[in-house]
């Protein structure tokens, strides 16, 4: 037992002085979101959000907390003052977190060096992502691992009561996590942007540091902590019963380490997993990602906070244990249930997916926070002095959880659920999850065999049962969200979960995670086959065209009709490009054409990484309010595609009817970086030039002399040169009369068409009915 010689700390003054650890670390797990929030964003922009990109960027930020646990559990033993050396860390993860956004930007450049030679080589393009994120964030997050360790260390001034210093700073610090995924998901990147959200958790960060070192100083000087043998008379004896009733076998213990190795992976692949069958109902904002998350978290904190109180007691906590990981594996399969019985309600109304998400996240999620804590204490227990080192346990014990989430978001994404589907990966991760559970139970001295074999039996059956029950949610969401069509197609692709159906009319339309991204309604053909078609038509001989984007491939399509220019299509996710093929009857079989080359990646990454250029881009992109779209709308990307383009290139732009804040911030980011922009098509559609547009009429009669071009021409009321001429709106002039004097724009530090409750949103849309212009100065003489 350990024996504490207090400095004058007693009484009230340790309890104020615990209250202030508690403090520092929910500052700390909010912090750690934030950053882990700005990070994902500045990774995206550099490396793609392709589900490889992301996956790299993931496994980096969680690689180096696992070394930083791992190595503060190496050394914390050895500190005389571990709450001296926790604010030291927190000082330096401020400033070497606000030190990546400019790392970030070095590496930029080398990445896009290197990338010609291995672009090929998916081993090789995947390494050098994850190779790169992790020397950026290898600092911060090695010192962020570093900080349970530490804080713990110097929780042992309630020694006597490790183990509810553990459940309470971990469910604390996840408290702090939820707090900071709120706040830098509704309010500090849309309000402040993320330089100075980076700035606000870099404060936070050095005042956390300043005051534990002051705390440390003042209040903690060194601490003696004699050996088990010198200190055998120091704990009271309901201590030590609490203490026996934690102590296990080392055999025991390295089976709870292997368990939460274990535990680890299924709780983010199911948090994947949950991401992917939830955003099917969601609308696919930002706030409904971050609603997800927060329900994550929330389970983490709330069975972390509810279990600390019984470490007082002398239970059973291996057999504890066991009963917690069996009930975690058939709760996560009853709470999909309940799941599928919401979608009926979520698809009337969809804030009823916030109740949805913690519905059937939480009871899970809850479980498994009740276990973690559980867990690390009884892998720590018996080590209650120096020799057996407390912080050593504790950091490999969080290193290999951390560890087994790393490789639990990878195989989630890249092989569940491509491989087997939501439903059935679940069940997979349930049945891991039971059968750790078992191991632990069949582990017990007591109870005795046959009791064992009968909840084995009984647990299994139970599963079984409910597994034969739980429906394939995907199909599920999607026929509740749009009842009455015939499912012609689902595909759940690392990327998306992608299905077409047809509605009773005989349209069909192309769902991307449950939200509508094209159809082969006449009047959606007509509007993509435009996007296409005028930009290849202002542009007086274009030989190269890029398309961002194929969806149901129209506009690709339109694009591709000309068929004297080669066109590149950069699409995001292979299973879009299996679902464009249901669409070759208006798509003019894309695909398929001798003058298109495909390439899945993201639009971009390829606009950054490419050297070649384009007489023409267009797009078919994502709504702008939609998770992840700021990065095509911002001016950096706007920038990347004027840098794609030849001296007479033209990029063209659609504008949805969004709301008029909306319109005016997309149309004067567009015209920061093409100020000789034009609009067309009643404001719908802006094109954006180098130099001054330059209408050939020559040029446009000559291409109308293939047969098969002007067919195409004829179904979107393009008969001759006037009626080209006829769908321009205005001019730059006339665009920047309309847009008046505010100078907003959008950025990547500010993407605020993705963040959309931070603007002063009226729900008007844009009345572009009085922009008017003559289009006889930009004819050809």
């Amino acid at each position: 037992m350990i024996k504490i010689e207090q400095a004058p700390v007693v009484g009230k003054t340790v309890n104020r002085l615990y209250l202030l650890l508690i403090i520092f670390f929910l500052v700390s797990g909010l912090c750690g979101l934030v950053y882990q929030v700005l990070w994902s964003r500045l990774l995206g922009l550099v490396f793609g959000v392709t589900v490889y990109a992301v996956s790299a960027t993931l496994a980096s930020f969680m690689s180096g907390l696992a070394i930083g646990s791992y190595l503060a559990g190496r050394f914390a033993d050895r500190l005389k003052n571990p709450l001296l050396w926790y604010g030291i860390v927190e000082i330096f993860v401020g400033l070497t977190a606000l030190a990546t956004p400019w790392g970030l930007q070095r590496i930029e450049n080398l990445y896009a060096n290197l990338y010609p030679a291995i672009a090929d080589s998916f081993a090789l393009l995947t390494l050098l992502r994850f190779t790169l994120a992790f020397l950026v964030l290898m600092l911060p997050t090695v010192l962020m691992g570093t900080t349970l360790p530490l804080i713990i260390k110097s929780s042992l001034l309630k020694a006597h009561r490790l183990g509810e210093s553990i459940g309470v700073l971990y469910a604390t610090n996840t408290a702090g996590a939820i707090a900071g995924t709120l706040l830098t998901g509704f309010y500090l990147i849309g309000n402040f942007g993320m330089m100075a959200s980076f700035q606000f958790a870099a404060a936070l960060n050095l005042l956390v540091g300043i005051a534990a070192i002051v705390v440390a100083s003042k209040y903690m000087p060194p601490v003696s902590l004699p050996i088990a043998e010198e200190a055998s008379d120091v704990r009271l004896p309901t201590h030590q019963a609490e203490e026996s009733a934690l102590v296990v076998s080392k055999p025991a213990q390295r089976l709870i380490l292997v368990m939460f190795t274990l535990s680890g992976f299924i709780s983010f692949a199911l948090e994947v997993i949950w991401v992917r069958v939830l955003s099917l109902s969601s609308g696919g904002s930002i706030y409904a990602f971050t609603i997800m998350l927060t329900a994550f978290l929330s389970g983490i904190a709330l069975g972390s906070y509810l279990i600390t109180p019984f470490f007082r007691r002398p239970w059973n906590w291996l057999a504890t244990l066991a009963i917690l990981e069996i009930a975690t594996a058939i709760v996560s399969l009853l709470s999909l249930l309940l799941l599928a019985k919401l979608y009926p309600v979520m698809t009337r109304d969809e804030s009823w997916m916030q109740v949805a998400a913690f519905a059937s996240i939480l009871p899970t999620t809850t479980l498994l926070g009740m276990a973690f804590p559980v867990g690390l204490r009884l892998y720590s227990a018996g080590a209650s002095s120096v020799k057996d080192e407390i912080g050593k346990r504790i950091g490999r014990f969080y290193s290999l959880n951390v560890f087994g989430s790393i490789v639990g978001s990878i195989v989630g994404g890249f092989l569940l659920l491509p491989r087997l589907g939501s439903r059935y990966s679940f069940i997979v991760l349930a049945a891991l999850n039971l059968a750790g559970g078992l191991a632990l139970l069949a582990w017990l001295p007591k109870p005795k065999a046959i009791f064992k074999l009968l909840v084995a039996a009984l647990s299994i059956l139970l599963l079984a049962l409910v597994a034969y029950r739980l429906p394939n949610l995907s199909e599920t969401a999607l026929k509740q969200r749009y009842s009455g069509n015939l499912l012609l197609t689902q595909e759940e692709g690392m990327q998306t979960t992608v299905s077409v159906q047809q509605d009773a009319r005989g349209r069909r339309t192309l769902y991307l995670d449950g939200r509508h991204q094209a159809n082969d309604s006449r009047r959606m053909v007509r509007i993509h086959s435009r996007i296409g078609h005028l930009a290849m038509l202002l542009h007086n001989q274009p030989q190269e065209a890029l398309v961002i984007g194929l969806g149901g491939g129209v506009t690709a399509g339109a694009v591709s009709s000309h068929t004297y220019a080669k066109v590149d299509i950069v699409e995001l996710s292979d299973t879009v490009i299996r679902g464009s093929e249901w669409f070759r009857h208006v798509n003019l079989d894309v695909l398929h054409r001798p003058n298109v080359r495909l390439r899945v990646d993201d639009g971009r990454n390829y606009l950054r990484l490419t050297d070649k250029r384009y007489d023409v881009l267009t797009a078919d992109i994502i709504p702008p309010g939609q998770a992840g779209a700021g990065n095509l709308y911002a001016a950096e990307y706007f920038k990347l595609c004027a840098n794609a383009l030849k001296e007479d290139g033209l990029m063209l732009q659609w504008i949805q009817d969004k709301s008029e804040e909306e319109y005016k911030l997309i149309m004067r980011t567009f015209l920061s970086v093409f100020p000789h922009s034009t609009l067309w098509a009643k404001g719908t559609l802006i094109v954006g030039a180098k130099k001054p547009l330059q209408l050939d009429r020559a040029a446009f009669e000559r291409r109308l002399q293939d047969a098969t071009l002007q067919q195409h021409l004829e179904q979107i009321g393009i008969t001759d040169f006037a009626s080209l001429c006829a769908l321009y709106t205005t001019d730059a002039a006339g665009m920047q009369a309309f847009l008046g004097n505010d100078s907003l724009i959008l950025t990547d530090d500010r993407p605020l068409t993705e963040y959309f409750l931070s603007l002063k949103n009226n729900g008007q849309p844009a009345d572009t009915s009085k922009l008017k212009g003559d289009v006889t100065k930009y004819l050809k003489p």
